[in-house]
């Protein structure tokens, strides 16, 4: 609105009524409401000329400040403690610092004590932006596969590491039972699953060392991936410390814990696997996964089958294991500092996607990085960076038996 032609247009239907026009032809000059004109008259009746100026809209009182002293002793208590060697800094660490003081009643919140944190520059913003995130269970049209291994502990006996494949879309799982990690255990529930649920296209996993190597050497294939990629599974790495981003086979962990492993006292390694079977009849015939909207893994299966790994090809790896020609995937978030890493080597894809996700793609026999960034499920890929990706060592050629449409 511009203030000064709406003064004018006040003072305007002032003067009109002081003259003793009338309301309806004041409306028409000044192309304003009934209410408008009223409004008006009754401000100039009780404040004259000044009541025509429009009011400041701030309000009188603001419960967003506060005293003065207050934002320093919280700004001098926040700084104390980040000095400390041992202790909390948030805010419920500062507002435990008030009340102990006893300098003033009632201590502000922790979201109040966030805020005078933030306006006076210790902390950033924490409110997250939302990016979007590329599902491999969204983006990949093709046979999904998600691993994921849980932990339980024995009351006299070892760990007990219960290691789970979950088929994204038929819901049905494999299951092996190990006192250890090793690649070798890996290797075996592999071989289990693929015998068990077929080949998928894509594997996905987290960056645990049982299936990333671990290790610190750029650009080095672990065993892992060198088995995926010998029998034409890509495997997709999710991104590091972030285990949501697992969640169906996390649900899957939960739910042998709850209704399993919380169920029994298992006095042995060797009654868990002797009685884990029951676990897997029960979830193929009788639950029901909320995905598959009332079918039981049993049934998603049988209208799905995979061609299952024969035992042929589960003898047929070689020693040591050649890097064979596939692709390897990785879904990364973008530091501040506008990098990822991959296998061990930081890759820059610049800070103005900081805090956002990308897809890197590792062609092992075209020797080639690419990097895809897609803002929106509805927005397209688009390429990054694509450069060539040094392996020093010969790419295999993949077996036909091993190849798939």
């Amino acid at each position: 609105m511009d203030e000064k032609n709406e003064l004018a247009r006040r003072f305007k239907s002032i003067r009109m009524v002081l003259r003793g026009i009338k309301s309806c032809i004041i409306l028409q000059a000044v192309q304003r409401s009934r209410a408008w004109l009223s409004k008006w008259r009754t401000c100039y009746e009780q404040f004259g000329l000044a009541g025509l100026k429009s009011r400041s809209r701030r309000p009188q009182a603001s419960p967003q400040q506060h005293p003065a002293w207050l934002v320093r002793e919280i700004v001098r208590i926040r700084r104390r403690l980040v000095r400390q060697k041992v202790g909390l800094i948030g805010a419920h660490a500062v507002q435990q610092e008030l009340r102990s003081l006893k300098l003033i009643k009632r201590a502000p919140s922790p979201a109040t004590i966030n805020r005078i944190l933030h306006q006076q520059g210790l902390i950033a913003h924490d409110t997250p932006r939302k990016v979007y995130f590329p599902a491999p269970a969204v983006e990949v049209e093709a046979p999904l596969h998600a691993l994921d291994w849980t932990c339980r502990y024995l009351q006299k006996g070892p760990k007990v590491y219960a290691f789970h494949t979950l088929d994204l879309e038929t819901r049905d799982f494999s299951q092996t039972l190990s006192t250890d990690k090793t690649g070798d255990t890996v290797w075996g529930h592999l071989r289990h699953s693929w015998k068990r649920l077929g080949f998928p296209a894509f594997l996905q996993v987290d960056n645990d060392s049982a299936f990333s190597g671990g290790g610190k050497a750029k650009r080095a294939f672990s065993q892992f991936v060198r088995r995926c990629l010998y029998v034409g599974v890509e495997p997709i790495f999710l991104p590091v410390a972030e285990p949501e981003r697992n969640g169906d086979v996390e649900s899957l962990n939960r739910l042998w814990n709850r209704a399993f492993w919380n169920r029994r006292r298992f006095k042995s390694f060797r009654q868990v696997v002797r009685t884990a079977p029951d676990f897997y009849h029960w979830y193929l015939t009788r639950y029901r996964p909320p995905k598959l909207r009332g079918q039981t893994p049993a049934q998603a299966r049988a209208a799905r089958p995979r061609p299952p790994m024969t035992a042929a090809q589960g003898r047929a790896l070689p020693s040591p294991l050649p890097i064979t020609a596939g692709r390897v995937h990785f879904i990364r978030k973008v530091s501040a500092d506008g990098a990822i890493t991959i296998l061990n080597e930081p890759w820059r894809v610049g800070k103005r996607r900081a805090g956002q996700y990308v897809w890197a793609t590792i062609t092992t026999h075209t020797r080639r990085l690419t990097i895809y960034h897609r803002r929106s499920a509805q927005a397209a890929w688009r390429i990054v960076k694509e450069v060539p990706y040094a392996i020093d060592e010969p790419v295999a050629r993949l077996k036909s038996e091993f190849k798939r449409k």
